[in-house]
């Protein structure tokens, strides 16, 4: 089982803690061992490989699924889905890390799972390559940081691997009778080109001018730009905010607080928008000064959210 979640992760520090898992490979010859991670407020549990169902007709990295206290989960084979070949020694010790997001279960294999690590976001370099030519064409690292003995961490995206494998599919269906229209624009931070699309495309459906920014820095950066142009008028004109949580350099948390700190921008509503579904991150959330969490991404959930918020400070500044 996991450890429960170190309470000393406040919000405004700009850090994250991650499970350090290992997943090794054959390559001429010779094994190597490759160094991820994962926020551990996606992991949920992490055991021992399950007695697993088979599927028929699936791909082999999908290992089945088994039952974990009544819940029916999928178990996808890391190595298998970045087609590497997997030394015997270590299959014998695999893990299984059950992982939850979007409020979706799923249980990656994975060879070990050495510890949890704390990073600051900070230290936490963007990346765009993929972990595997066959996967997909979509990135797969969120971010790279390094740790002891000149080795690299690549903290993979579990939930782009999910989307690709068909096992969680974002609702983004909403019709022009369904969703109330505002004027005005909207800042939308997140370091996913997938998650900005599908995001950016509902907000601009509601009406707003979109202007997107992929990280904290970033976002920061565009927040004082917008107020370059608008002055004293831009609170009429930024609207709202909405911000992922996992973000390279500046993570959510960090920016809200910075945002919340100002006395030009504290006004302006945020939302958060996350895959992590845990109520630890979504009570950070609300102390950070988010006035709605989101597990993305639900249309219907998000356009009445966003409604909500915003309509709750029109009556305030009636």
């Amino acid at each position: 089982m996991l450890e429960k979640k170190d309470k000393a992760l406040t919000v405004g520090n700009n850090e994250m803690e991650l499970v350090d898992f290992r997943i090794s490979k054959i390559e001429n010859g010779e094994i190597y061992e490759g160094v991820y991670g994962v926020n551990v407020s996606k992991v949920r549990e992490i055991i021992r490989i399950p007695e697993v169902t088979e599927l028929p007709g699936v791909p082999s990295y999908i290992e089945g699924i088994f039952d974990l206290r009544g819940v029916v989960i999928p178990v996808v084979n890391l190595a298998k889905w970045m087609n590497l070949e997997t030394p015997e020694s270590v299959v014998k010790t695999s893990r299984v890390i059950i992982a939850e997001f979007n409020n979706v279960l799923i249980g990656f294999v994975v060879h070990d799972a050495r510890r949890i690590r704390r990073i600051s976001w900070a230290d936490i370099e963007p990346a765009s390559f993929n972990v595997s030519g066959d996967s997909s064409d979509a990135n797969k690292i969120t971010g790279m940081t390094r740790i002891e003995n000149e080795q690299v961490l690549l903290i993979l995206d579990l939930e782009s691997v999910v989307q690709d494998l068909g096992l969680y599919t974002p609702s983004t269906d909403m019709t022009d009778n369904d969703t109330k229209k505002f004027a005005g624009t909207a800042l939308l931070l997140d370091d996913s080109s997938t998650a900005r699309k599908i995001i950016s495309d509902g907000l601009k459906h509601m009406g707003f001018r979109v202007v997107t920014a992929t990280d904290g820095e970033d976002g920061l950066s565009k927040l004082n730009d917008l107020h370059s142009s608008y002055g004293d008028n831009l609170q009429k004109e930024l609207r709202i905010i909405v911000s992922d949580i996992e973000m390279p350099l500046m993570d959510g948390f960090t920016f809200a607080a910075n945002v919340k700190a100002d006395g030009r921008y504290k006004d302006i509503p945020i939302v958060f928008s996350s895959s992590i579904s845990d109520h630890f991150s979504e009570n950070r959330g609300r102390e950070a000064g988010g006035e709605a969490y989101l597990v993305k991404f639900d249309a219907s959930t998000f356009y009445k959210e966003v409604t909500r918020v915003l309509e709750s400070h029109e009556e305030k500044g009636a």
